[in-house]
């Protein structure tokens, strides 16, 4: 294990004596049969928000898909690669899902790439082609906040912009629209340890 992270073999070690002792069983049964969880999560890389804690999920529980800035891009068979779409596909699909959940999080590094003065992204390579679409939700928040307020404003109007691309693949349309499947927009305080969820209908924000 030359080179191996040690902070990984420690934490891997604290986990064989503690959760995996306490729920061998569990484990067992999971890693015989096939998973079925019922929520799928879409979230952001960042490491200071993992949805398995913030929502303290046991294995199983939820499929989770991360990326940079917690993204649904919109709907495009192009034949070219798409990480999120095809775990969307998986998840619907093949897993069945009821619920999916695209979570946002206060301080988002990818957001503030987009949001505060300075050279931008080059369009040139991953990341900026990526966040492209962010600049635009951007554009729509007024800029007469404060820097971290106008943050927030865009990070939650990110979420609410890719709700509205989840509805661009029929399939998920299809499964909304017959009571089959909800989509909902959550955004985490990290500092606060808060938990906003957005509600469709009446176009706000609310703390839980």
């Amino acid at each position: 294990m030359v080179n191996f992270p040690q902070r990984l073999l420690d934490g891997y070690a604290s986990f064989r004596a503690g959760r995996y002792a306490s729920e061998a069983e569990r484990y067992r049964r999971l890693g015989e049969g096939q998973q079925k969880p019922s929520i799928m999560m879409i979230a952001c890389c960042d490491s200071r928000a993992a949805p398995e804690t913030i929502f303290d999920a046991g294995p199983g529980e939820i499929f989770v898909v991360r990326n940079v800035a917690n993204l649904v891009p919109p709907y495009a068979p192009d034949g070219r690669h798409h990480s999120t779409s095809a775990a969307l596909e998986f998840a619907v699909l093949q897993l069945g899902v009821q619920h999916i959940v695209i979570m946002g999080h206060g301080r988002c590094g990818g957001i503030r790439a987009i949001t505060e003065p300075g050279a931008p992204l080059s369009t040139g390579d991953f990341i900026g082609k990526w966040l492209a679409g962010v600049r635009d939700v951007a554009e729509t928040v007024e800029h007469d906040h404060s820097p971290d307020e106008r943050l927030t404003l865009v990070e939650q109007a990110s979420v609410e912009h890719s709700l509205a691309n989840l509805r661009t693949f029929p399939w998920v349309r299809v499964r909304e629209s017959k009571g089959q499947l909800t989509l909902n927009g959550a955004w985490f305080d990290i500092s606060q340890g808060e938990l906003n969820v957005f509600d469709e209908k009446e176009r706000r924000w609310t703390v839980v």
